[in-house]
């Protein structure tokens, strides 16, 4: 390698980097920024950024420059930099300079800092990523060396970085991994070398090794089933470790293996419900959580469930003792504040789910990393790179709701949703061992175990709902006081179990006992909703789309009032409850449908709506959820969403051609994000319910006052890259072939060969195949609309129509639902085509009669078979092989008593078809014999044979 580096380039380099994490000079900051852009362009950089990450201190003529701290923080700011110019620019990275990378990376992995081995880790798997094992052929041996430490002289720091790249790699590119190259899967090799590494000294390296071979333990490849018996010995030689993340990682392979290798397990039942009972118990409180993850998996396991039945009255005390939340967990919820009037924080809008914690930490344990030094410099690495790693910080940790308990996936909720799975499976033997604890529980004096109580008595409510009816009469009305508890967080769990006991209340038969319970508890979940504690109304507007979906049209009578609230709750709720009370509008408006458009009901809603409307900008993410809430309303408000729609749209539009603006300005400058593409599901999504919802006159008005940006905008969204985005745009399309068609003809011409172009299945990826078959699904269904109104005009493009279905159709890897929307396409065609398809009808029936054969009666379906039947009459001898299968079909055709135009003209091509039949089979009669008694008895009484 005869590269050299220029003195003064390396110290301009190296001091920009330093100067980019200068967060106290924010101009020198800025310019050092600037020029590491420009720095980019020259041919050498990844050779400097090399040189530099792999020195381990400063190289001569910058020591004096440069502290031996300053001088790490350069070194990882020029790593993840590396890692970032793999990522972007691989295939343009010269061989001289890839051979460069690949001499530093094994050296960064045994660096004496963990931080520099955890980013060597990162560039080591974007390079396999990016250029495939073959690439670089040496590294995995090398890895396996250090690993293995056979000759006793590999220092542990180099062990430890070997194996957590290893770990990395393995998750990064399991498919790679378990794929032939040059005849044989490197898995295969890989994995006995994984598990041997479960018995090393380090215990970072047992963990790593159990990280890595967890990637695989819940797929089933050759390695794991060559594997799985030596696995498993040397899982229950470590269920003893005594380090907590080894353990921890141990319960998740077993909780992996039920998927996956129940029948391994089974035998072992007894033994490893007393561990996991014992871990669960253990004051750690991630191993405690990844332990109770077990009963969920095996209690949702369909075969393996009935295996716990002897085991439950140990499991469920522990269930309960880990549902009372622990004493961290109090001091920072007990007492909370009424707080309605404070503002939410910006990271308290985001929206918040649940979540597991994620095991990618930075220095979690490495005391050579300081953390309290140089902080501000450590924030700035993390905005360095968009993806972060291991060893690359997010500056937001501490943001994210983390603290917060009722934030994140923890023992407590796990405990309750094993409970409610145990509920599903065991039934009423559930609730009689929880009954004690619920009698000693629900009134106790202490709010932890009382609102443990109230959770466990909420997470049996689906499984175990026949036994707890008899005590509900006497649970309810005490719940309901439960919600004046002056502690939040029981007011909280309160609502949320009212809601699943809700349907209970809403299905009495009575009207007296209605009054006495339903009402009481709607009226209270609604009360909750403006409680003075910010959580509580959120917890009550959760419970009361929950009642909303259980009463369904019961709720009828009862609208005035739940809009009213909701109205209040428009005026009073901050921005991050906004979120779920769009929830409560838009699953009542599913729910109680045209009701919604009665004008005393209306004219409340709408115009708390429209105010907030006016509030949120067109680039805040609360647009998502009100757009997607006014989709709701549209459909159930029909044409009386009228007077509101003309603003609405047009800022629709206005928002998707911002969007993909953006999108084009991000891809011409690197240095741009790329815009969040749900603006445009929610905006096209919303359009298209528009669409549906008003008259075809007032639709078309909406589209024409668009003039030409609709369908250019909408042809830019079916070719968008993101599956999501196409997925819509095809739905959009297809109602307006249904509801607009006069102003979507003109546009035809050019939107037709991208709607062909997606219907190929050569164009879809392995990786996006699940996303991909989505938008062929809709792509489907909008080419069948369109044949439906293009009629004889659509003739240019039947050719192609007919070989994109009739492919999706016969391949067997295309999702049943896809095939029966290309089949209803194909039957359409037919209806105007159909001289064109009869030749090729060999090639076809057999699949459209198969694909048919489940869809549900329908306009589509009767439109398709019309067409297939047409198609037919010109080619009736093509189809001998099927012909009995089409002759069932019609006989077992439902409901064609003239419910519709469609099946009226559908029984007269039927007839058309059995009459050609009739003169062409010289024993026609001997011919239906052979069919099924009733339908023969079918086909007699609805045709003349």
């Amino acid at each position: 390698m005869d590269w050299q580096p220029n003195q003064e380039s390396l110290k301009t380099l190296s001091t920009c980097l330093r100067d980019s994490l200068s967060g106290w000079n924010k101009p020198l900051q800025k310019q050092a920024e600037d020029m590491l852009v420009q720095a980019k362009a020259s041919p050498d950089i990844n050779n400097y950024l090399a040189l530099i990450f792999s020195s381990a201190i400063a190289p001569p003529g910058l020591e004096v420059d440069f502290t031996p701290e300053g001088w790490h923080l350069v070194r990882t700011a020029a790593g993840i930099m590396l890692k970032n110019q793999v990522k972007a620019n691989f295939k343009d990275i010269p061989a001289t300079s890839l051979a460069l990378i690949k001499l530093a990376v094994p050296m960064g992995i045994q660096d004496k800092n963990s931080q520099i081995r955890n980013v060597s880790g990162n560039i080591a798997t974007e390079l396999i990523r990016r250029g495939g094992l073959l690439n670089w052929q040496e590294f995995l041996p090398e890895l396996l060396r250090l690993i293995g430490n056979e000759g006793g002289q590999i220092p542990s720091e180099a062990q430890e970085g070997a194996m957590a790249a290893m770990a990395k790699i393995c998750e990064d590119n399991p498919k790679m991994l378990e794929a032939p190259v040059n005849g044989q899967r490197p898995l295969n090799f890989l994995l006995p070398k994984f598990i041997e590494a479960t018995q090393s000294p380090l215990p970072k390296v047992r963990a790593q090794a159990l990280t890595a071979i967890n990637v695989f333990t819940d797929r089933k490849s050759q390695a794991m089933l060559n594997s799985i018996d030596s696995l498993l010995q040397h899982l229950f030689h470590l269920a003893e470790d005594p380090v907590p993340e080894v353990r921890r990682q141990v319960c998740r392979a077993f909780v992996r293996l039920v998927e996956t290798r129940p029948d391994k397990l089974l035998p072992h039942i007894n033994g490893l419900v007393d561990y996991i009972i014992s871990q669960q118990k253990n004051d750690d409180e991630e191993l405690a959580c990844e332990a109770a993850e077990f009963w969920l998996s095996v209690g949702e396991h369909e075969n393996l469930w009935q295996a716990l039945e002897p085991y439950v009255q140990n499991i469920i005390p522990v269930l309960l003792q880990c549902m009372v939340y622990s004493g961290e967990d109090i001091a920072l919820l007990g007492g909370a504040s009424d707080d309605e009037e404070e503002d939410d924080r910006e990271e308290d809008i985001k929206p918040q789910f649940a979540k597991k914690t994620q095991t990618r930490n930075i220095n979690k344990d490495d005391p050579s990393a300081d953390q309290n030094k140089n902080g501000n410099a450590y924030e700035k690495l993390a905005s360095m790179d968009e993806d972060l790693e291991e060893g690359e910080i997010d500056d937001d940790d501490d943001e994210d709701g983390d603290d917060n308990p009722d934030e994140k996936w923890t023992l407590r909720k796990c405990s309750a949703a094993a409970l409610d799975v145990f509920a599903r499976d065991f039934g009423g033997p559930v609730f009689t061992s929880i009954l004690p604890y619920l009698q000693t529980n629900l009134k106790h004096e202490e709010w932890p175990l009382r609102e443990a109580a109230v959770l466990a008595l909420g997470a049996v409510a689906e499984g175990c709902m026949d036994v707890v009816v008899p005590h509900l009469p006497e649970l309810i009305p005490y719940l309901i006081t439960l919600l004046d508890d002056p502690e939040p967080v029981v007011r909280q769990i309160t609502c949320w179990t009212l809601g699943r006991y809700s349907s209970w209340a809403a299905e009495l038969p009575e009207p007296a006992q209605r009054n006495t319970y339903f009402m009481p508890l709607m009226e209270g979940i609604l009360r909750k909703m403006l409680d003075k504690n910010k959580k509580v109304q959120e917890a009550g507007a959760s419970a009361m789309a929950n009642l909303e979906e259980k009463a369904g049209k019961q709720l009828e009578p009862y609208c005035g009032p739940i809009i009213q609230q909701y109205v209040r709750c428009f005026k009073k709720y901050k921005d991050r409850n906004m979120w779920i009370l769009y929830d409560c509008v838009q699953t009542l408006a599913e729910n109680i449908g045209p009701v919604l458009a009665r004008p005393e009901l209306r004219d409340q809603l709408m115009p708390a709506l429209i105010e907030r409307w006016h509030k949120v900008g067109d680039q805040s993410r609360e647009i998502f959820p009100l757009l997607e809430c006014l989709s709701y309303v549209a459909m159930a408000l029909n044409n009386a969403f009228a007077p509101f729609a003309e603003p609405i749209f047009a800022r629709c539009i206005n928002i998707i051609h911002q969007n993909l603006e953006q999108a084009v300005m991000a891809t011409n400058n690197p240095n741009l994000d790329q815009p969040d593409k749900d603006f445009l599901v929610t905006s096209l999504d919303l359009l298209s319910a528009i669409i549906q919802a008003l008259s075809d006159e007032n639709a078309a008005k909406l589209v024409e006052n668009s003039h030409q940006t609709f369908f250019e905008l909408l042809s830019f969204c079916m070719e968008d890259p993101t599956d999501e985005v196409q997925q819509s745009a095809y739905a959009v399309l297809g109602d307006c072939a249904k509801f607009v068609f006069g102003q979507l003809k003109p546009f035809l011409p050019s939107i037709m060969p991208i709607l062909l172009r997606r219907l190929d299945l050569d164009n879809i990826l392995d990786e996006e195949i699940e996303g991909s078959f989505s938008v062929v699904n809709n792509a489907c269904w909008s080419a069948g609309e369109i044949a439906m109104q293009y009629k004889t005009e659509m003739a240019p493009y039947v050719p192609e129509l007919l070989q994109r279905c009739v492919e999706i159709m016969t391949n067997p890897n295309v999702p049943k639902g896809v095939s029966e929307n290309a089949a209803i396409a194909l039957g359409r065609l037919g209806l105007d085509h159909y001289a064109l398809l009869a030749p090729h009808l060999p090639n076809f029936a057999e699949d459209f009669l198969d694909s048919m054969d489940e869809v549900d009666p329908s306009e589509e379906k009767a439109t398709a078979f019309k067409g297939f039947s047409m198609v037919v009459a010109q080619n009736p001898q093509s189809i001998e092989s099927v012909l009995m299968h089409f002759f069932v079909a019609i006989a077992r055709y439902p409901e064609l008593k003239l419910r519709s135009v469609a099946k009226a003209d559908l029984h007269d091509v039927f007839q058309n078809v059995l009459n050609i039949y009739r003169q062409i089979i010289p024993q026609f009669h001997e011919f239906i014999s052979q069919m099924e008694p009733q339908d023969q008895a079918a086909l007699k009484a609805n045709y003349t044979i």
